[in-house]
């Protein structure tokens, strides 16, 4: 058998060989492109199916936002007829028992009794006044103004009521160019709801925490009140900021839905968590303002 001959029995001559070779690898270029084209697509239907995920989740909360305040406004609306309805009427019988209780200075016993009916209107006042109050749409008048001047004018207001129970408070330092845009009223009536309700938590001797510090993004103050009371039960958390849902023998449950009202006037928001070491937190968020609208000479807005 001739050299020619054996060459052609043991696969073909060098230039077919090159050919298939070359055929080979243009064939797995294509795959390889095919294979890296497939894995972006993969990739990208990936990070679609998380965005739609995603969306889907802020869209239920978003509804379920918009129904919870739908249903607030409903409520809010019925409870200011009903407020102004009974306000009238405490009005007059906390008059007349005014003139009994000068009236019957000669006869103590009934002269207690009269007392008692004006304390028990002044404590009725006092809760037409949470409703309405829970129930008012004015807009807050923001402004630029010092979170530190902010708590302190709270504690401030605070003060009889954490004396009284022996709290022991304690508040972190605050940076003097922390600034928020806020209605200061209505954010002093914020803190002061979050500071009482951490009293009435903590109880006698207990201890509560107040710190205030920017987010990671920079937009926003947190404004945070910690206690070492009982906590919340996990099975009450999604409830402590509806109106009049309260686990106290005493109160209108009024207090943290006006702090959730006024949060959402603002643009900020309101949570509620229980600590790890026991008791809860409560978390103000409240946008920050620009330093440059601010006159730290006078302390006010620039003009």
């Amino acid at each position: 058998m001739t050299t020619a001959t054996q060459h052609n029995l043991t696969g073909g001559s060098p230039m077919l060989a090159s050919k298939i070779t070359h055929r080979e690898r243009e064939l797995g270029a294509i795959i390889n492109a095919y294979n890296e084209v497939t894995e972006r697509l993969k990739q990208s239907h990936d990070r679609l199916r998380d965005q739609v995920v995603r969306l889907h989740d802020q869209l239920a909360e978003k509804n379920r936002e918009l129904a919870r305040r739908e249903r607030l406004a409903a409520l809010g609306e019925m409870a200011a007829g009903v407020a102004h309805e009974i306000r009238n009427p405490l009005g007059g019988i906390r008059l007349y028992a005014d003139l009994l209780i000068k009236d019957l200075r000669e006869l103590p016993s009934s002269q207690e009794l009269a007392r008692k009916v004006s304390d028990g209107v002044g404590i009725l006042e006092s809760i037409v006044g949470d409703v309405v109050e829970f129930a008012g749409e004015s807009e807050p008048d923001v402004a630029p103004h010092r979170a530190s001047a902010l708590v302190e004018e709270a504690l401030g207001l605070a003060a009889p009521a954490i004396t009284s129970r022996g709290c022991d408070l304690r508040v972190d330092p605050i940076a003097s160019d922390l600034l928020v845009n806020v209605d200061p009223n209505q954010t002093l009536r914020a803190l002061l709801n979050l500071l009482l309700n951490a009293v009435d938590a903590a109880g006698d001797g207990g201890e509560i925490r107040v710190s205030v510090e920017r987010n990671t993004p920079g937009t926003y103050c947190a404004f945070v009140i910690t206690d070492d009371g009982p906590g919340i039960d996990p099975e009450l958390m999604n409830r402590v900021f509806h109106p009049f849902f309260t686990t106290k023998s005493s109160g209108t449950g009024l207090g943290l839905a006006i702090v959730h009202r006024i949060a959402d006037a603002h643009g900020g928001s309101v949570r509620a968590s229980n600590r790890d070491g026991g008791g809860a937190t409560f978390c103000l968020s409240l946008p920050l303002a620009d330093p440059e609208n601010f006159d730290t000479q006078t302390n006010t807005r620039k003009r």
